[in-house]
């Protein structure tokens, strides 16, 4: 290379600093600016998350312990409206909206609406429900799908079912989502389906409750195949 050529190079390299400096220099206040709007709104984002948020879900979190009483109780009505002064799921939505109470309480309410048969609201808030535990957001589809079964829009309810088998995938709740799957493609004459199903409960979890008389089902199925 000659002595010529680098000397090219390193003015040219000296150019493209000097270029951006100039840019730097001509848009310094554009800079500053969007430096100071990207600070403030990370102060904002932590302002709304300890001083808004926080407090909302310890109020919610307190408020919402009587209604999952009810709950547990079976007291449907009293668990979605509430009682003497404290909220029900229904406002705890309402007036708690964002929080983790309110996203958990979509879930109770949508369990409540289920045993009360009142399937259509039971879906619309299952559904809504957001979990991070698989347990509770599998509980959250099978829910689903068995209101389905109920409206017998079995197409749904299958797709449901199959998608809480995939969120359970554990030896309590999964034998029983496919036991219902199986009751579901029978619904829809769909045997050999169904047949595929029990036999998976019985080869894959034959201590379950679900496999105790299972080759019934079987046997059931496979006398229309």
């Amino acid at each position: 290379m000659s002595k010529t050529q680098t000397n090219t190079k390193v003015v040219s390299g000296n150019t493209d600093f000097g270029q951006t400096g100039k840019f730097v220099r001509e848009n310094q206040k554009s800079l500053i600016f969007i430096g100071v709007a990207i600070v403030l709104m990370v102060l904002v984002y932590i302002g709304y998350q300890k001083l808004y948020l926080a407090p909302r879900e310890t109020t919610a979190t307190n408020q919402m312990y009587v209604a999952q009483d009810f709950f547990s109780k079976k007291d449907w009505d009293k668990a979605i409206n509430g009682d003497q002064g404290y909220p029900g799921f229904v406002k705890i939505i309402d007036q708690y909206s964002n929080t983790k109470a309110a996203n958990l309480a979509y879930y109770y309410l949508g369990i409540a609406y289920l045993n009360k048969g009142q399937f259509q609201k039971a879906i619309d808030n299952l559904t809504n429900y957001r979990g991070d535990d698989n347990m509770l957001a599998a509980e959250a589809v099978g829910g689903t799908a068995d209101a389905y079964v109920e409206l017998k829009d079995y197409d749904k309810a299958e797709t449901y079912f199959k998608k809480a088998i995939d969120k359970s995938n554990n030896k309590f709740l999964t034998p029983v989502y496919l036991k219902k799957l199986g009751l579901v493609y029978e619904a829809k004459n769909e045997y050999q389906s169904a047949d595929d199903v029990y036999k998976r409960i019985k080869s894959d979890y034959p201590e379950s409750s679900q496999a105790q008389n299972i080759d019934e089902y079987i046997a059931r199925v496979e006398a229309k195949l």
